[in-house]
């Protein structure tokens, strides 16, 4: 039950990145740091993500 609490709150984490992202986008540009950083975030959240559905798979929490 906590493995998929945890996947959840990262899932909705990234999402949250990914609207801050557009919001820097459409007020900075595309040139922007703020957006650079916010794509880090994600890309971390979604490695992160990718982890714990392997290890739910793997230690047979998920099915």
């Amino acid at each position: 039950m906590l493995l998929k609490s945890l996947i959840i709150i990262v899932f909705f984490a990234m999402l949250i990145s990914l609207a801050i992202g557009a919001g820097y986008l459409l007020r900075d540009g595309s040139s922007s740091k703020r957006l650079l950083t916010s794509l880090k975030w994600r890309i971390g959240f979604a490695a992160l993500l990718l982890l714990l559905i392997v290890y739910g798979f793997g230690s047979g929490q998920l099915t």
